[in-house]
């Protein structure tokens, strides 16, 4: 008899006996969490969804009508990962770290959650590359992002709460390129990436503070691109 054990997703607690009766919304996250198991060697395509249904304990003929077509299935894994995430690290815990860990830890773990679907993640982002996806590629990039800086304590409304996700997003985009080919012992390579471009995100910030505060009447262009070139300290 199949159990789900207590996860991720909307359906925490079911067993075989009720898993057929659930709605399309409800069998979506608990098809996503199994999906990229399945997506690393059949592909992210009807075959994975059966075969991840069959895993369950879903009519794979019920699976079929879950997703409609392959970005459906990558949104949806992608939002299991949102919720991994934000599991792993509940709000206290994040409240304990300061503004760099906090963003630093998040990245993490996500990367933590997809590490062991690392083919099923190459091949979805091999699809969303295609222009055809373009504008889902960009609307998980900068859900991702917006996930992290909310989690973060982030609650900027202006300008500032664009221009953070935007670029913590190309961090991520970037540190995921480097996650899928790194061999390093523990991911060390990816690590050590991702601390890199975090200290850039956090210099930015500070120059990008004093800009602000500085009044208008001494402000000098050469010196900020100075200071963000060649930052002090």
């Amino acid at each position: 008899m199949l159990s789900l054990s207590p996860g991720f997703g909307k359906g925490v607690g079911i067993v075989a006996e009720t898993i057929q009766d659930l709605s399309i919304d409800a069998l979506r996250p608990l098809l996503a969490l199994e999906l990229p198991r399945h997506a690393g060697f059949d592909g992210w395509n009807g075959k994975a969804v059966a075969n991840a249904a069959l895993a369950l304990g879903i009519d794979p003929a019920v699976a079929a009508l879950v997703f409609n077509g392959r970005a459906a299935m990558i949104d949806a894994w992608f939002s299991a990962v949102d919720e991994a995430m934000l599991s792993a690290l509940p709000p206290e815990t994040l409240a304990t770290m300061k503004i760099r860990e906090r963003i630093t830890a998040l990245v993490e773990a996500r990367i933590a959650v997809v590490a062991p679907s690392r083919e099923a993640l190459r091949r979805a982002l091999a699809i969303l590359a295609m222009p055809v996806n373009a504008r889902v590629a960009a609307k998980l990039g900068w859900r991702a992002a917006d996930t992290m800086w909310r989690a973060a304590g982030d609650t900027a409304t202006d300008y500032n709460h664009y221009s953070k996700r935007a670029i913590l997003g190309s961090v991520y985009a970037a540190t995921i390129s480097v996650f899928i080919n790194d061999e390093s012992d523990g991911f060390a390579d990816t690590h050590a990436f991702l601390a890199r471009r975090i200290e850039g995100i956090m210099r930015f910030e500070k120059a990008k503070a004093r800009l602000t505060a500085a009044p208008r009447t001494g402000f000098s262009l050469s010196r900020l691109i100075g200071e963000l070139r060649y930052p002090m300290g």
